[in-house]
């Protein structure tokens, strides 16, 4: 005899959630991650004010208050817990090849520690890097953050992973 869905909601766990505890057990991280393409909160309209005001800063000290004021605000609204944030002065970690860069770390997630990494400088000149780039960085973790805490999965960039974090920038105003 199974659980109805209405005893289910007893439990407090959303249809997403359900979703995956069910799912788990029959497929693999990579295929649960494709089959979620959307966040399962609505956006406030203080996380889309605090979206808005990232695409135009660029003070390193103002981009941390803001960052952190929305990435809290985001993890209330999704039910989590809320991640520590980092915006180093330093340059991006970056790799050359024959004099070129061929590879950089905008910003990292570690999932053990609930603690996001980003790098506020370009890789060679070291200047602050664009609003745009900026949010796009620390949206880009954040949403491994709700995949580790909300969804339950190993977080990897799918195509899942991405469709998430369009529908997350699109419900921010980001496309508008």
């Amino acid at each position: 005899m199974g659980l109805s869905p209405n005893a289910l909601m007893v439990f407090g766990e959303s249809p997403i959630m359900l979703y995956m505890i069910f799912q788990k057990k029959k497929k693999s991280n990579y295929e649960l991650s494709n089959e979620i393409v959307k966040i399962d909160f609505p956006i406030s309209g203080l996380a889309y004010k605090l979206g808005k005001k990232l695409m135009s800063s660029k003070d390193e000290e103002i981009r941390q208050r803001l960052s952190d004021e929305l990435l809290d605000e985001l993890a209330d609204l999704a039910k989590i817990d809320i991640v520590n944030l980092k915006i180093s002065k330093a340059k991006q970690y970056h790799k050359k090849y024959k004099g070129k860069v061929v590879l950089r770390q905008y910003g990292y997630y570690k999932p053990d520690k609930k603690y996001i990494y980003i790098n506020n400088r370009t890789a060679v000149r070291g200047q602050i890097i664009a609003p745009k780039t900026f949010l796009d960085t620390l949206l880009h973790e954040w949403v491994h953050h709700y995949d580790h805490c909300k969804l339950g999965l190993d977080s990897i960039h799918t195509s899942g992973f991405y469709a998430r974090l369009t529908d997350l920038k699109t419900k921010l105003g980001y496309y508008e």
